[in-house]
């Protein structure tokens, strides 16, 4: 299966056009999707139920008088309104107009307290304001009549690029969307406000989704798991890698033992952590298959890594904020390995971003930062920080930085330099506890010392990270997650055998 793409609003419309002009009218496409969603609230209604249909003034609101039309056949009670005058409709939303023979109420008068199923077809992907006046009283009654909702596209009222919410937006129980899902469907608070989203076919061709986009991707094994290291019988723990893990002090020392051991439940052959003098006791009576090196400051790791076998390293858990463990980072990527960055080593660089810039030209590094540390490693760098898209902010830290930038949330975007960039999705509450992102560097460290290129590596580490703590669930710690890899790898690699 190839992995999932994600159009954004802008792709989608080439592809459209695209589709169109190889020959099939876009009245056909409209009838299609209209088709589609009729289709999807039929699996949601009881014959002869009421169903009221909100059209708006655009092309989505074609797709709504499609809907309404296909429904009023089946034999349900269907209303329809539409925000604007039916007369000003223009493209194939105006052709569309004549499939309904019915009346044509004013949107917000609708009686949405009586349907049995709202019909959401307002706005789609071209929403460019927030949402006011009748639009914005049309979504309020929507919402407040407590009745389930399909979306056609997306909610209305959700910007279709970055998921946020303008002015207000419909919350749908269920949304069909066409050809592709959009990032508003996976980034937040978009995603919430979806419910269970249907890509229905309408005859776009893959081929042309790629050409319009095809760097945009949904995380998850069909992006990865082909890659994913597979080891064989003659395989020994020297072709598995050596991930090495530097500590903080002697009170600062649990964060990167979580790293380590995630580390070595991935699959790293080996693993060793480096310890500064004053830790070393506190260290040697914690490890066990981890193994333990002495590491004073940069001149110490760099000592280290003249032993070449050791090809991954993780520093930041715990390190320290200071400039001693910059002088760390640029110690490890002089050494070009891989590299992964998190925490201290990130926030020692506030507002020193530049100095980082293109300095894993040679390494390839995986920095993953939360919302918090993002910005005070970019501080003053408004071209970075301010674009309203996600996925826009990590891209542009990826290619300022020459390095894959995991921005963790609950809609964790990994970006690449090379423009590829995915959104994770199956992410869970429970792993907001501490220690949960320290794993996280171990798993794709683990991975890199195995061979993974940096994008894949981060994206399946984010991915197998994510589904570990899914099954474990409430009471999910730190100490848990590394211990409930083997089951995830375990399901991956039976799946990509068959």
């Amino acid at each position: 299966m190839p992995p999932e793409l994600v159009l954004r609003p802008q792709e989608m419309k080439q592809a459209d056009a695209a589709t169109i002009a190889a020959g099939i009218p876009g009245i056909e496409l409209m009838r299609r999707a209209g088709g589609a969603v009729a289709k999807a609230a039929a699996k949601m209604l009881t014959k002869e139920a009421k169903v009221v249909v909100a059209a708006g003034p655009g092309q989505n609101g074609g797709d709504g008088f499609v809907v309404a039309a296909l429904l009023a056949q089946e034999g349900h009670r269907v209303s329809l309104g539409l925000l604007g005058n039916v007369e000003r409709l223009s493209g194939d939303a105006a052709l569309a107009t004549k499939d309904w023979k019915g009346p044509v109420e004013a949107a917000e008068d609708l009686a949405f307290a009586e349907a049995d199923l709202i019909v959401d077809a307002l706005f789609g992907t071209g929403l460019a304001r927030d949402l006011d006046g009748a639009a914005r009283a049309t979504v309020e009654h929507m919402n407040a009549s407590g009745r389930p909702i399909l979306a056609v596209d997306l909610p209305s009222g959700i910007d279709g690029d970055t998921g946020q919410v303008r002015g207000v937006a419909v919350k749908a129980a269920r949304t069909v969307t066409f050809a592709a899902r959009k990032p508003c469907h996976l980034l937040m608070p978009g995603r919430a406000f979806s419910g269970v989203v249907e890509v229905a076919d309408i005859g776009i061709a893959r081929e042309t989704l790629v050409a319009s986009g095809g760097k945009l991707f949904a995380n998850a094994p069909s992006l990865w798991l082909d890659k994913l290291p597979r080891p064989e019988l003659s395989s020994h723990k020297y072709d598995r890698g050596h991930t090495l893990v530097v500590s903080g002090g002697a009170t600062r020392t649990g964060a990167t033992r979580l790293a380590a051991r995630a580390a070595l439940r991935i699959g790293s052959g080996l693993v060793t952590v480096a310890s500064p003098p004053e830790a070393l006791g506190v260290n040697a009576a914690q490890l066990t298959a981890v193994m333990l090196r002495g590491c004073d400051g940069p001149e110490g790791l760099h000592h280290i890594l003249q032993d070449v076998r050791l090809n991954a390293l993780v520093l930041g858990p715990a390190l320290g904020v200071h400039s001693g463990t910059r002088a760390m980072v640029a110690v490890a990527a002089h050494a070009r390995r891989s590299l992964v960055l998190d925490a201290d080593a990130l926030t020692s660089f506030e507002g020193l971003a530049s100095e980082l810039r293109q300095a894993f030209h040679y390494a390839p590094t995986v920095l993953t930062p939360h919302d918090g540390e993002f910005k005070r490693l970019f501080k003053g760098h408004p071209d970075i920080l301010d674009p309203e898209s996600k996925i826009e902010r990590a891209h542009r830290a990826a290619v300022y930085t020459g390095a894959v930038v995991v921005l963790k949330g609950p809609d964790t975007v990994i970006a690449a330099p090379d423009g590829r960039a995915a959104i994770n999705e199956n992410g869970t509450p429970y792993l907001g506890t501490a220690g949960s992102g320290d794993t996280l560097c171990g798993v794709i460290a683990g991975l890199m010392a195995q061979g993974l290129p940096a994008f894949e590596a981060a994206c399946a580490g984010v991915w197998i990270h994510a589904e570990a703590g899914a099954s474990f669930g409430p009471g999910l710690i730190a100490e848990d997650l590394a211990e409930l890899v083997p089951g995830v790898l375990r399901k991956l690699l039976q799946r990509a055998s068959r």
